[in-house]
Parts: C-alpha cells; sequence; structure tokens
C-alpha cells in the first residue's frame, strides 16, 4: 500500500480499519471492543495461543475471526501486541519481519526498555510505536475486557521519535479518542516510574495477600473481617503471574531499588511498635497523608 492510502485507511470517516490483536485478554479485548465502539476498527482479527480464547473472544464479539499470525498481518492494518512482556520481544521481532509499509505495529507492555533495545536496529522499528496504557484490573482472559475501559486513564508513549510521523499520529488519535491522556517518555525512564507507582503496588499487594494467608487459618474469617480497606489493598494480588513474573523479571534492577526503600519504611513502622514510639508514628502517617496532594495534583 502506498504511502498516500495509509492516511486514508485509518481515518475514521472511511469506514474503519482491519485489527489484529495478538493476545486475546484484558488488555486487547477492552481495546477491540473500545475500537469497535468509537468506530475505528470495522473488523477484528485474534491472535492466540489457544483455541479456548479465540473462541470466547468470537462468542463476546470481541473478535470477528481468529488466524493464525502471518495471516493474521497479511488482512491488518494495525497490529497491537498485548502478551506476556517475555514474549513481546521475540513476538514483535517476528512481526516486523512480517509486516509493510503500510503497517503499523503497538504494544500495551508494562515494561518497555527491553523491547525498544531489541526492536532499535530493525530495519522497519518506525513502524512500531511502544506504548503502555496505564491501565488493568485483577481480571484476566478475554471474559474480562470491558468497554470503555481505557477512558481517564494515562497512556505512555515510548520513545516517539524513532517511530514514523504517521504511525504516532494514528496512535495518539486512537488513545486520545479513547479518552486517555498522553505522556512521553524514553523506555529507561518509563521502567523506572512504572516500578514505583505500579510494579511495587503489585508486590506488595502479593506479600500482603500471602501474609494474611500464613497467620490467618481461618478462611471464614477473612471473609467475615475483610472491609473495604483490605479489599482494595489485596486486589491486585488476584492478578496473573503469568503476567507480572515477566514484568518483574525485566524491571528486576528499578524493583530492587524501590523494594529496598519499601522494606525501610515498613521497618520504621516495626520500630515504632517495638519501642512504642507513638509521636513518631504519628508523623509516619501524617507523612504518608500527602501523597493525597501528590494524586489529586
Amino acid at each position: 500500500m502506498q504511502q498516500d492510502n495509509k492516511k486514508d485507511v485509518f481515518a475514521k470517516d472511511n469506514g474503519g480499519f482491519t485489527l489484529c490483536i495478538v493476545g486475546v485478554g484484558l488488555i486487547s479485548g477492552s481495546f477491540a471492543l473500545s475500537l469497535k465502539d468509537k468506530g475505528f476498527a470495522k473488523h477484528v482479527i485474534g491472535v492466540s495461543k489457544t483455541k479456548a480464547s479465540e473462541e470466547k473472544a468470537l462468542d463476546l464479539g470481541i473478535i470477528d475471526e481468529a488466524l493464525p499470525l502471518e495471516e493474521a498481518i497479511a488482512k491488518s492494518d494495525l497490529i497491537y501486541i498485548a502478551i506476556p512482556v517475555d514474549a513481546t520481544v521475540p513476538v514483535s521481532i517476528n512481526i516486523l519481519n512480517l509486516i509493510d509499509e503500510h503497517h503499523i505495529v503497538a504494544d500495551a507492555g508494562g515494561t518497555k526498555h527491553a523491547l525498544c533495545k531489541a526492536i532499535e536496529m530493525h530495519p522497519k522499528r518506525a513502524r512500531y510505536v511502544a506504548t503502555h496504557p496505564m491501565w488493568g484490573t485483577e481480571f484476566s482472559g478475554p471474559e474480562a475486557a470491558v468497554h470503555n475501559g481505557f477512558s481517564g486513564r494515562s497512556c505512555v508513549i515510548c520513545e516517539k521519535e524513532k517511530s514514523d510521523t504517521d504511525a504516532v499520529a494514528v496512535v495518539e488519535n486512537i488513545y486520545t479518542t479513547l479518552g486517555m491522556n498522553l505522556v512521553y517518555m524514553q523506555a529507561e525512564a518509563h521502567d523506572i516510574h512504572a516500578a514505583y507507582i505500579s510494579h511495587i503496588s503489585h508486590i506488595t499487594s502479593f506479600s500482603l495477600a500471602n501474609t494474611v494467608l500464613e497467620k490467618e487459618k481461618e478462611e471464614d474469617a477473612i471473609f467475615q473481617l475483610a472491609g473495604g480497606g483490605f479489599e482494595s489493598t489485596v486486589r491486585l494480588a488476584k492478578s496473573s503471574p503469568a503476567t507480572w513474573v515477566p514484568i518483574f523479571k525485566q524491571n528486576r534492577e528499578n524493583l530492587l531499588d524501590v523494594l529496598n526503600e519499601h522494606i525501610t519504611q515498613l521497618r520504621k513502622f516495626k520500630a515504632c511498635l517495638e519501642k512504642e514510639n507513638y509521636d513518631y508514628l504519628y508523623e509516619l502517617i501524617a507523612n504518608a497523608n500527602k501523597i493525597e496532594k501528590v494524586l489529586n495534583g
């Protein structure tokens, strides 16, 4: 397809484009549903490792057909990758090997440095837009997909300058139309900030859930006494290890840095209780209250 046709394919008033989602789960499924709702995608092709996911996505109307990767790419305009980050790297390279100049490729991975490093010298690197929509739930699979899930959230676009301007413009238009606020970062900076904001939250939730499961042997008591605070804190503990172990592995150094600080903070609370230093405990909690101002801008 020629350069002039490229703009027409992705023009909303042209009837929509063909979307291929690689990985048929929460993020890709929600992306597909939202693009259908907004009139961007006229046809969605799903690529999945499992037949069960493909069939579920077809039943739910998330995808219109399921195909092997190479066939799906040949029929698609935009390829959106939403699979565990350890698989994203080799799959992205494979996809870049298969595309031509009219395709646009984007991903939704929670880490960016390893991916961007792996594809930086690929001759078709410019057709790739590395993104991270900062949204998700503790659920997984196509049945977890929702309409309008991205609205009001932020999306990070990494290494914008290494992507073709038309490819970036299409992806920016899609995310902003879905109601997302765009943030631009280099891949390494993204992973540092993601460790501080997102990844440590998941580790904390996993560890709290394990603490309660280890100490509280009466499951009925957990069910009966768990209030809103506990439920909201351990909500992320229901997230899939298949998603999060690869993220923790790729972002290991940044996570170790923030984990060391987190452990230091926990030790301060422990020391206050051991020494009955409730004045300092008050100071620690009051200082933590400042996060409200940060979150509210």
